[in-house]
């Protein structure tokens, strides 16, 4: 190794966190505007019994969002994850880390890592590496965070332009499918915010994943954050690359019932989360704006925000006729034009997708 990698790789970590937070708040397109939902005067539900509860990587969850991982790998960054951790205990939120290679290749940096479990030891922690590692580093990073589940993340386009980003992207499915079958937790593959196509969902229930987040534009731009840390080419007009979140899972509906499917990028608060359970997603992720939330507003004021969106996403599905959240992805939904024109330039069957979310007669 390099004398100064250790140093490069921390700085990396701290101008991710840097640069995701000064995202926060900036307009986004995330599509979600474009999903409404039929009105109806009736309905029989008694808000004392609505069941948020959802399942996915072989755990049933009794909220459907959670934490999503980008930060680690420094002791600026230790800071977040301590309190991610922190808020992931009260609530009971799953709570993904950061990318782990750089602890994998540094072990003085494991602590930024390791501070979530310590932190939340009772929880459902989630492990993460690029796809470019194979079995024995899943494996490693899986031990270091004692983690109940693994997400690799597929980042083409950010490595593109990172400066020091990898240029050989040969070995992902082979190294997937060995971690999937070799690993021993479940697996989640997510995009890191550029979407998924239907061919690529396909691929991987090909290679043996069961869980997918499909992590589409509209949140944290990480090909934003690379160019601003380039002092030659300008990927600028990049910005835009890839699918948003609602697209992606457009693309995912006819895969529903063999994969799993999160969603993240973009989720911005309670009825964004219940517009991508509409779509199908088993829960939704969120990580630039807990980290904002954190850092602005503290621990003890994110743990309220999560109990606010708790009691707000109840009323949601009181709102809607919903029991719990398999009704709710039974729901009749109206598409705007740009994800109509959308689903019909990639050839996405709308007759099945309306069908599949048919009106359910009130009882008398």
């Amino acid at each position: 190794m390099n004398s100064q990698e250790p140093q490069i790789a921390q700085q990396r970590k701290n101008d991710h966190v840097k640069y995701a937070l000064a995202q926060q708040g900036q307009l986004r397109d995330s599509n979600f505007e474009e999903i409404r939902f039929v009105h109806h005067s009736f309905n029989q539900v008694d808000f004392s019994s609505i069941d948020l509860s959802t399942e996915w990587a072989q755990q049933q969850h009794a909220l459907p969002f959670y934490i999503n991982g980008m930060t680690g790998g420094s002791q600026f960054t230790k800071q977040f994850n301590r309190k991610l951790a922190q808020v992931a205990a009260a609530t009971g939120l799953a709570m993904a880390s950061g990318s782990v290679s750089a602890a994998l290749k540094d072990p003085l940096v494991a602590d930024s890592f390791t501070v979530i479990r310590q932190e939340n030891p009772q929880g459902f922690v989630l492990a993460n590496i690029g796809a470019h590692h194979g079995v024995d580093n899943a494996k490693r990073a899986v031990d270091l965070l004692k983690a109940n589940a693994l997400q690799i993340h597929l980042n083409i386009p950010q490595e593109v332009v990172m400066p020091e980003g990898d240029r050989d992207f040969t070995t992902w499915s082979a190294n997937i499918e060995k971690i999937v079958a070799q690993v021993g937790v479940p697996v989640i593959v997510k995009e890191v915010g550029f979407g998924m196509s239907k061919e690529t969902i396909e691929h991987l229930i090909d290679l043996g994943v069961q869980t997918v987040d499909v992590s589409g534009r509209g949140g944290t731009n990480f090909i934003k954050i690379e160019n601003e840390r380039r002092d030659q080419l300008d990927f600028s007009a990049l910005a835009g690359w890839g699918q948003t979140t609602a697209e992606s899972l457009l693309e995912a509906q006819p895969y529903l019932q063999q994969v799993e499917v999160l969603a993240s990028g973009g989720i911005r608060h309670y009825l964004d989360i219940i517009k991508a359970l509409a779509l199908g997603a088993r829960a939704t992720g969120l990580s630039g704006h807990f980290l904002k939330s954190v850092q602005d507003q503290g621990v003890q004021a994110t743990i309220a925000m999560v109990d606010q969106w708790q009691d707000s996403l109840k009323h949601m599905l009181l709102l809607l006729g919903c029991q719990n959240l398999d009704q709710v992805r039974q729901l009749q939904l109206v598409l705007g034009p740009t994800l109509h024109h959308w689903a019909q330039a990639r050839q996405l069957n709308l007759q099945s997708f309306y069908q599949a979310h048919q009106y359910i007669p009130f009882e008398k």
